[in-house]
């Protein structure tokens, strides 16, 4: 994402439609699980509106565009409605239409992947096993 800023006012903005603070919608719609977590992605300039760097101020409406960093991939969406009342997930999912780009392909076994979680009730690890873990995390 590019970190443009706006520095002329847009003077066709419909200012009568209604519309929403951008963290409070990325809330409402379910992305962040606090507001405080949006607004955090806003002010870091992971958080784009119709192709511009957003603050957690700026005003979303209906037919803008988000882009932004999500921890399960980039998100793309188109704004369909706006509201600051964060509802259920079937309600969420009608505020936006999702332009996201496909998650990528699972490639398959990778050597330096975090090794996955003991079995419950299996013991205390090995002292090989102690040390296989200790070789990969060094790497």
């Amino acid at each position: 994402m590019s970190r443009r800023t706006k520095k002329t006012t847009d003077s066709t903005l419909d200012t009568s439609a209604p519309a929403v603070r951008a963290d409070r919608w990325l809330w409402a719609a379910r992305f962040y699980k606090s507001r405080s977590l949006a607004a955090e992605a806003c002010e870091g300039g992971k958080v784009e509106v119709n192709g511009y760097t957003a603050k957690a101020h700026k005003l979303v409406r209906a037919a803008d565009m988000l882009e932004f960093s999500h921890p399960h991939g980039p998100k793309k969406l188109k704004v369909l409605a706006v509201s600051e009342r964060r509802g259920p997930a079937t309600e969420a999912r009608l505020l936006y239409e999702d332009h996201s780009p496909p998650p990528p392909a699972d490639v398959g076994f990778d050597f330096f992947e975090r090794p996955s979680a003991r079995d419950r009730g299996s013991g205390r690890p090995t002292k090989r096993e102690r040390r296989e873990t200790e070789w990969l995390r060094r790497r």
